[in-house]
């Protein structure tokens, strides 16, 4: 009971970093089940398992309220279920000891990469009727965002979410609700490749994939209002500094790096994310940085009118 008490406060901090940012429940969910003990790839083979219930849910409702492209949830999900595939079989055929360290590699780097997104990158003046995006650019990026995911216990809404926005062809709404609902095929595909490695194990995971979804569940609504109170910006440079900082001692850990070099390592780390934390903050709240800005038609004076240009 203790345990499942345990996952399902992992389920509901993952979830609310996840409503919030529309990416990280992977990421968040596998960082915490590492720190509490899980082996590597049973942490990833639990979350993916849960993310499949949480990823329908996901996926249905996005549907309900037409946020999705159908034809970016075929091009970007079946390449990123055969990324997911093998990047469940690769980390299910390491050992535990050399999984933790790799795992722990790959969370760092989706960790800057989250980190430095939010806070050093201005939200995209985003076009609505865009140009779809081509299957020459979404396979790829099916293919290393599901090999991401599952290797590394998380990272299809960094890797996938994150790019997709910065191209700024499809309205926000379109590509976290494309995303989500391609993310299903993901888990589900991450999921056999866990059970054809691990077998026996992924049974195991059972108490942790209850909790992880009985908690995502309960958080999702509060992940909505979540969302509309804090900056995305703001929660982005939080949650990234929080992967690399927790995943770094474990790095740390492994190459047996003490004394005053773990310590400055630690101090680096801290200050240049309390500085991104700072920085993302006051971006927030500049008004030229502000979503109705950027969404807001430009002035009609500048337009001449159509009785003048016929004149």
């Amino acid at each position: 009971m203790r345990s499942l008490l345990i996952f399902t406060l992992v389920g509901v901090g993952a979830q609310l970093v996840d409503g919030a940012l529309g990416m990280a429940f992977g990421v968040t969910a596998s960082t915490l089940l590492v720190l509490s003990g899980v082996a590597s790839a049973q942490a990833s083979a639990a979350v993916h398992l849960a993310e499949v219930g949480t990823t329908l849910a996901s996926g249905l409702s996005h549907w309900r309220f037409k946020n999705i492209d159908w034809q970016i949830v075929l091009k970007l999900g079946v390449p990123g279920a055969v990324g997911a595939f093998l990047g469940a079989t690769l980390l299910s055929s390491l050992s535990t000891e050399d999984a933790a360290p790799f795992m722990a590699a790959i969370l760092v780097c989706i960790g800057v990469y989250v980190l430095l997104r939010f806070s050093l990158r201005t939200p995209p003046a985003f076009r609505t009727g865009g140009t779809p995006h081509s299957a020459k650019f979404l396979t790829p990026l099916g293919i290393f965002g599901g090999f991401i995911d599952a290797s590394g216990g998380g990272g299809w809404g960094p890797v996938t979410t994150s790019t997709l926005l910065s191209r700024g062809k499809a309205a926000p709404r379109t590509v976290i609700g494309s995303v989500s609902a391609s993310e299903f095929l993901v888990a589900v595909s991450a999921s056999l490749g866990f059970l054809v490695g691990l077998r026996e194990e992924f049974l195991n995971n059972i108490p942790i994939v209850a909790g992880l979804a009985l908690g995502g569940v309960i958080a999702a609504p509060f992940a909505a209002w979540l969302v509309s109170k804090v900056s995305p910006a703001l929660l982005g440079t939080a949650v990234g500094g929080v992967i690399v900082l927790s995943n770094s001692q474990k790095l740390v850990k492994y190459f047996d790096i003490q004394g005053p070099a773990s310590t400055v390592l630690y101090s680096s780390i801290v200050v240049v994310w309390a500085a991104l934390v700072v920085y993302a903050w006051r971006t927030s709240k500049a008004p030229e940085y502000l979503p109705e800005k950027l969404d807001s038609p430009a002035p009609a004076v500048d337009e001449p009118a159509e009785s003048d240009l016929k004149g």
